[in-house]
């Protein structure tokens, strides 16, 4: 019989992506009112991997990562979608989404995104969300699935997850400390 335990915490990571970096700065401020402080930024990152968005959106289309300080329990990511979501209509303009924001979570093995569409390998987490496992994390770093999408599975995007995935293992040693 397997004994149950509580789960790790998380750290939680928001992509934003637009057309309008300035936007950007519009909303960052009610992200961190809805996640808590940054910790750590990524470089603008070009968004080409499909084309997807730009009939709502237009083109180029440019991405920023943000991960946060505190760290979530793992339940909370339906919450945040829902928050997320909120912020992304007051940027819509006319019905149309000036501002993708896609939060997930990571964890020492994975990369987890939140989304509101139902698929064979996304499972229910409440609140009309599900979890999407995006990455899984091995002795040779961040491996893709066969559902990953082109840009998370990208050497940016990684790249950056493997800086958060580093923070984030010292946030749980220094929150065993305590």
């Amino acid at each position: 019989m397997s004994t149950p335990k509580a789960p790790d915490p998380a750290k939680l990571v928001i992509s934003v992506f637009m057309k309008e970096k300035h936007l950007f700065d519009q909303i960052f401020d009610r992200l961190e009112a809805i996640a808590g402080p940054c910790d750590l930024i990524s470089k603008w990152l070009d968004f080409d991997f499909t084309d997807y968005y730009y009939k709502e959106m237009g083109s180029p289309l440019y991405r920023r990562l943000i991960a946060f300080k505190p760290l979530i329990d793992q339940e909370q990511l339906a919450s945040v979608k829902i928050a997320t979501n909120e912020v992304e209509k007051a940027c819509s303009d006319q019905g149309n989404r000036q501002v993708n924001i896609d939060p997930g979570y990571l964890l020492s093995s994975r990369f987890v995104l939140a989304t509101g569409k139902e698929y064979s390998h996304r499972i229910y987490i409440g609140k009309n969300i599900y979890a999407d496992l995006t990455l899984m994390y091995t002795k040779q770093g961040f491996k893709t699935l066969e559902w990953t999408y082109p840009d998370y599975a990208s050497g940016a995007v990684t790249g950056f997850l493997e800086k958060v995935r580093k923070k984030y293992l010292l946030d749980l040693k220094e929150r065993k400390i305590k």
